[in-house]
């Protein structure tokens, strides 16, 4: 009998690791038996327009939603090279949530279905951002991160004239650290 190390454990799975493959399993599972059901009730002609009218939407939705989000982004740089102060959020926010139900739509099933048409709802998108929100600034500040503003205010440098220049600090003060291969390869000459 050898009396020696452990035998070496393999390390612990994560819960999500183990539920996220499940409830896709499962997800998978009911949208196939509800489109089955459908099938039986009504017919199979049925479901594939259900299908389709699905996709169609689905892709108007995202189609929507991406000139949108391009429109204000366009108008937001525009204001920002005229040099006027970016305008606060004035109900243009929910394009990825908008984006999201029209996602869900595309996708074949019933239950994904309902959830795209659940997100097309204006006060349920904007309940959706506001607990996003809320749960990336509560995340932020436990890392000690500070705020979201403040995380995009750290990376920023203002100019004397007041313009905000997106940029990095590059200190010219120290030494590089010479390289490895010098001396190794001669310098390439036109």
């Amino acid at each position: 009998m050898t009396t020696g190390s452990p035998l070496p454990t393999a390390p612990k799975r994560s819960r999500a690791r183990t539920l996220v493959p499940l409830s896709v399993a499962a997800w998978l599972v009911l949208e196939i038996w509800l489109l089955t059901v459908v099938a039986g009730a009504a017919s199979g002609f049925t479901v594939f327009l259900l299908l389709v009218a699905g996709v169609v939407l689905g892709s108007v939705v995202i189609k929507r939603a991406g000139r949108r989000a391009f429109r204000n982004l366009t108008e937001t740089l525009q204001r920002q090279q005229s040099g006027e102060t970016p305008a606060q959020r004035r109900g243009s926010s929910g394009n990825g949530f908008l984006m999201l139900g029209g996602l869900l739509l595309m996708l074949p099933g019933l239950v994904s279905d309902a959830a795209g048409l659940l997100l097309l709802v204006p006060p349920v998108r904007s309940f959706l951002g506001r607990y996003a929100e809320r749960s990336l600034e509560r995340r932020m500040s436990a890392a000690g991160a500070g705020s979201l503003g403040d995380a995009f205010q750290q990376a920023r440098i203002h100019r004397p004239d007041g313009k905000v220049v997106q940029g990095e600090v590059v200190r010219e003060d120290t030494q590089p650290a010479p390289r490895r291969d010098e001396g190794l390869r001669p310098p390439l000459t036109p």
